[in-house]
């Protein structure tokens, strides 16, 4: 089946129809509609796979795909025009420039954790740039799955667009073929093998992997609005994110305060019965939820620290100077189980931050200009806040990526449709004028040529 569909998208792509842009911004439209007309079904979809809050879905799933689609439909038409750039004197007579082009049939490989946005969001770009997709969702959320493959069912012809279910024999079958374009979404060691089986056909990808992602807060922080967002960016999706702070390393002489204030902002959000709390999601597969369990295994846990085996819940926890080589601090935890780590001195940060591959995220929380810069300047990351986490996603005009570890490729906005397109140099020469300098016999000599490199 798998094969048949690859070369249904060969001969579509072939046909010429998506470099159209008016038949690109037809579709889009089309897809855009019915995910507003499905919108309410997404979103019970997504509470069925882990309970996630209508809230959370509306705001971190369907409306930033709409807002995708919108800024997409939007400029698809100046995206995809040449861009000229300045001529060179040794072209003379000339006009050159940039002309954005697609690469044919992409692979979109996505996540359970964000399961409807980061399906849709790579597609929006693959499209817009004239490509045509096969989208592989996730096994581990079934109902998002099922509502994504219904959605592109009814939109797309599907040597145009489709989705393909099952688990890693399928995604195996997929990464067998030869695509022009793969976007991956998830962990760092299927990552690469997506790496591996791309380099066999040399096929460009983007990886968007996970990490270790540090969050820092010296003793100059306010403190009590610092708790409050490192709470929301950490506790959203049950922690389930792959920019969320992963771990805290915090100032001796703020920690008991910080504590404090985010057992205050975590009541806050969830009441003191958070179980019952209709404003938190469940972990979203029984292995991870396994993991989490084991993760916590003696260490000390100042807040939280609950688990309820048939709902898959884990608390908020916040746990208290875990060894450094504890299963919690060995790689990212990717769940509601936040470590603090204090420290007295700006010098004992890097022995710690450095000891993991470069993050996906990286938070400073200071109201020191001088210590924000050091920290931002020193350390490769895919992307950061400074007084806030998680929120540097949510700009179009940022691309969001990684780094060495944490992934290749950045996307959003117009970098998803620059990243989906080839961009191929083009230089039109003129024919009334052809100077011979160029061709042999060569009758300048070496000393002048040095002179007039400029040219070129």
């Amino acid at each position: 089946m798998v094969k048949q569909l690859v070369a249904a998208q060969n001969d579509f792509f072939a046909t010429q129809k998506t470099k159209d842009v008016s038949f690109r911004k037809q579709y889009l439209k089309k897809l855009q509609q019915e995910i507003i007309d499905q919108e309410d079904a997404i979103c019970d979809a997504l509470y069925a796979d882990f309970k996630k809050p209508k809230f959370e879905s509306l705001a971190t799933e369907t409306q930033l795909a709409l807002a995708e689609l919108n800024y997409a439909i939007k400029n698809i038409a100046s995206w995809s025009e040449p861009e000229k750039v300045s001529g060179s004197w040794s072209n003379f007579p000339s006009k050159e420039w940039i002309q954005p082009e697609p690469y044919g049939k992409v692979l979109i490989i996505s996540p359970w954790n964000y399961p409807f946005l980061l399906a849709i969001s790579p597609l929006i770009g693959a499209l817009a740039a004239g490509n045509t997709a096969i989208l592989k969702p996730s096994e581990f959320s079934v109902h998002t799955s099922k509502i994504i493959s219904q959605i592109i069912r009814k939109v797309f012809p599907p040597e145009y667009v489709t989705v393909v279910e099952g688990g890693v024999e399928v995604s195996s079958q997929l990464l067998a073929q030869k695509w022009e374009y793969i976007f991956f979404t998830g962990s760092t060691k299927v990552g690469k093998i997506v790496y591996k089986s791309a380099a066999e056909h040399l096929t460009p990808v983007t990886l968007e992997l996970s990490g270790k992602n540090p969050c820092v807060v010296d003793k100059t922080a306010t403190i009590s609005l610092a708790a409050k967002r490192i709470a929301w960016g950490k506790f959203i999706n049950a922690g389930q994110t792959c920019i969320a702070p992963d771990y805290i390393l915090v100032h001796q002489s703020v920690k008991d305060a910080l504590v404090d204030n985010l057992k205050k902002s975590i009541t806050e959000f969830y009441g003191e019965d958070m179980e019952a709390s209709n404003d938190f999601a469940r972990i979203a597969t029984g292995k991870h939820y396994d993991e989490l369990k084991t993760m916590l295994k003696g260490e000390k846990v100042l807040f939280g620290g609950k688990f309820t085996d048939n709902d898959r819940y884990v608390a908020p926890t916040l746990v208290d100077e875990p060894e450094r080589d504890s299963a919690i601090m060995e790689g990212e935890i990717f769940g509601p189980v936040l470590p603090l780590i204090s420290y007295t001195d700006e010098s004992e940060l890097h022995p710690i931050i450095s000891k993991y591959p470069n993050p996906l995220a990286f938070y400073v929380f200071s109201s020191s200009k001088k210590f924000q810069k050091r920290l931002m300047d020193r350390y490769s990351f895919g992307g950061g806040a400074i007084n806030d986490t998680v929120v540097h996603i949510s700009n179009k005009d940022l691309p969001f990526g990684g780094v060495g570890q944490s992934g290749i490729g950045g996307y959003h906005g117009k970098h998803t449709f620059d990243l989906f397109s080839h961009h191929k140099s083009i230089a039109k020469r003129g024919t009334w004028l052809d100077v011979p300098l160029r061709y042999a016999p060569y009758t300048i000599s070496t000393g002048l040529m040095k002179k007039i490199k400029h040219l070129f």
